[in-house]
């Protein structure tokens, strides 16, 4: 990739077996010639749902590891971009689904159906339109699917009067509903939301069971 001169970027999903490995995976990616590695918690829907109790890492974990990366950042300042956030369910704000539902990305899967985010399709009920029957610009502007939470008016309170509204858009729809089993409601990551205190149980919440995998 150096030698192409084609930037080479690093996701590095983490987890409570691999979070105490950082800085192996900075090294790695260092010797890679990677310009830039992200720190990339995993998000629970999905798979990783299934597989939480065993995944997700301890609060002291998480704290170690905020550190280590801010050792590592002054340590290879000017050699490469290390990018890391902290886990959603140990954080106090939510982030932006995919920087705001149907605003600056899409997906399309193999077999045409375009997303607004990669787990949209966890979410009952939407309509997804598909580049075999439709032209890409016609379903970002006109999809069901894309204008069921662009902007703010699908909001419910707390996040419709909320001063961030237009920051973090109520944050993740998919963890939303996987959360509270409603797609309209505050992401329960926030500290505002009602479910918070749910989410606070979850996170501490780590079992020594093995993961569960997809079977044929």
């Amino acid at each position: 990739m150096v030698d192409l001169k084609i930037p080479l970027t690093v996701n590095a999903v983490m987890h409570r077996a691999n979070i105490d490995h950082l800085e192996a995976m900075v090294a790695l990616a260092l010797a890679l010639g990677a310009s830039r590695v992200e720190i990339a918690h995993a998000q629970y829907y999905g798979w990783a749902l299934k597989n939480r109790s065993a995944l997700m890492p301890t609060e002291e974990q998480v704290t170690r590891a905020a550190a280590t990366v801010e050792e590592l950042r002054r340590k290879h300042h000017g050699e490469i971009v290390i990018d890391a956030v902290v886990p959603d369910y140990h954080a106090r704000l939510p982030k932006p689904c995919v920087g705001g539902w149907g605003r600056r990305s899409l997906n399309v899967t193999p077999s045409g159906k375009v997303l607004p985010c990669h787990a949209a399709e966890s979410i009952p009920g939407l309509e997804f339109w598909s580049v075999r029957k439709h032209a890409l610009a016609d379903i970002w502007a006109h999809s069901p699917a894309f204008k069921a939470f662009r902007g703010t008016d699908w909001m419910k309170e707390p996040c419709l009067s909320c001063a961030r509204r237009d920051i973090d858009f109520g944050g993740c729809r998919c963890q939303a509903f996987a959360l509270t089993g409603d797609d309209r409601a505050t992401d329960p990551v926030c500290h505002l939301a009602p479910g918070h205190d749910l989410v606070q149980k979850l996170a501490a919440v780590q079992g020594d069971v093995p993961y569960a995998y997809r079977r044929m």
